[in-house]
């Protein structure tokens, strides 16, 4: 995997993150959309707090805090063609159901350059992590550094495709 392709491209989708967020006027950005499910932020809110998480996970596993467990072929297939299955609509793991809430654009700001402060930092351990080093996701089993850093990436993705839906249901229902 490359891992600078990867960072690249996460830079890529925070900034349409960012400009996202700079275009929701502040009480759309609270609204719950026609298509009902999260406001925007609720997304923002979920999204960067389960990166931030992910980022810890990614750390612990490339400083070899993690495990030695088989990467299942499932999650292999959905690393190596980077997108969830498609036609499903999947359910925020129990663990993180808890902490969605509704952020304001302010917060939801910082989170963003938090993630990339973090995401900095993590960044050079990831070269020489062992890629045995496992930690646990709660829906996609054990995950080293690299595959932590490609999942981060594909739920980023997931979740912009959702703010176009969201975005969507607002303009159809003018």
């Amino acid at each position: 995997m490359n891992t600078s392709k990867v960072k690249t491209s996460l830079h890529r989708i925070v900034d349409a993150y960012k400009a996202k967020l700079s275009s929701y006027s502040d009480s759309i950005f609270q609204t719950v959309p026609p298509i009902n499910g999260w406001s925007y932020s609720e997304v923002y809110a979920h999204i960067f707090d389960a990166s931030l998480l992910s980022l810890i996970a990614l750390q612990n596993a490339a400083k070899g805090k993690g495990e030695n467990h088989p990467t299942h072929f499932t999650v292999k297939m959905i690393l190596f063609f980077g997108s969830l299955p498609p036609a499903k609509k999947y359910k925020v793991p129990k663990q993180l159901a808890d902490r969605v809430r509704k952020i304001s654009k302010t917060e939801s700001m910082d989170f963003i350059l938090e993630f990339e402060k973090v995401l900095e930092q993590a960044y050079p351990f990831i070269s020489n992590a062992n890629k045995n080093s496992k930690t646990k996701h709660p829906r996609l089993g054990y995950l080293n550094a690299e595959q932590w850093l490609r999942f981060i990436e594909i739920h980023l993705k997931h979740h912009l495709k959702q703010l176009v839906r969201i975005e969507k249901s607002f303009q159809q229902s003018i």
